[in-house]
């Protein structure tokens, strides 16, 4: 099919449908039976959609497929069925994180062997990998890595409880606190005192984590910080309130790590 519409007008003109009709993107997406991180990026403008989809979309929206591809397309609500009557399919994906305890501390474990003599690592650093190590794989995956719960604070997304874990680390001997100088600003890091567990790693996940200890281990703390300040997650929230890991799906080059262009023809 053969349109002048750009990704983006027609993405905004599904979203303006899908919202007459008080869908969420979860609830259409199970319907038409693509994930809901494709309807994202869909409406974002970033994806191409199907003719299926698009068909799809038609059927359980209530919209024509000329008439949305027109060039003076205009939403009139009185033509679309605006009763939520859709069949809500359960999707597997779950978006309400779950700490997995035991494979946080082997992360964490693991980020502090791969990034021991980098003295540039304390705090704000290590829970921005952890935080970008997360959201990457959750944005890949669709699953919880380490199911930690982030929250936005000035310096950048930081582990909620975070304390307390690292805390209860010390005290059994896996994880050592020392108070340090960098660049002439003080510095809270942490020493591993025992290995991290592997066998509590699949080999997606720390293939995930490598990615981002390579690309993101090296910045200062200022750096990383004001990095993190530019991804989606982090300015679509509210300070001091959780992020969203279903943000993730809004994020555009370079923190996407998501190749969607493989994930249907396009119109």
């Amino acid at each position: 099919m053969k349109t002048e519409l750009s990704n983006k007008e027609l993405g905004n003109r599904i979203m303006a449908i899908r919202k007459v009709k008080d869908l969420s993107q979860e609830e259409l997406a199970s319907v038409i039976g693509i994930p809901r991180s494709s309807l994202a990026q869909i409406e974002l403008g970033n994806r191409k959609i199907s003719i299926i989809e698009l068909m799809n979309l038609s059927l359980n929206l209530g919209f024509s497929i000329d008439k949305i591809l027109a060039k003076d397309f205009q939403l009139n609500k009185d033509e679309i069925k605006l009763e939520k009557d859709v069949k809500v399919i359960e999707e597997e994906r779950i978006s309400i994180p779950d700490l997995k305890l035991g494979k946080f501390r082997n992360i964490l474990l693991y980020i502090l062997e791969r990034c021991a003599g980098k003295a540039n690592v304390g705090e704000t650093v290590l829970y921005k990998l952890l935080y970008f190590s997360d959201f990457n794989y959750y944005e890949v995956y669709e699953n919880h890595l380490t199911g930690a719960v982030y929250r936005k604070l000035p310096y950048g997304p930081v582990p909620n409880n975070i304390s307390s874990v690292i805390d209860e680390m010390i005290k059994i001997g896996e994880i050592k606190r020392i108070k340090t100088e960098f660049h002439g600003y003080h510095q809270t890091r942490y020493l591993p005192l025992i290995k991290p567990d592997l066998t509590e790693l699949k080999a997606s996940e720390i293939e995930v984590i490598d990615r981002v200890i390579n690309q993101l281990s090296d910045y200062y703390a200022s750096a990383i910080s004001d990095y993190s300040h530019r991804d989606i997650p982090w300015q679509a929230t509210e300070e001091g309130e959780v992020i969203d890991y279903e943000l993730a799906f809004y994020r555009e080059k370079p923190y996407s790590v998501r190749n969607y262009d493989n994930e249907g023809d396009g119109v």
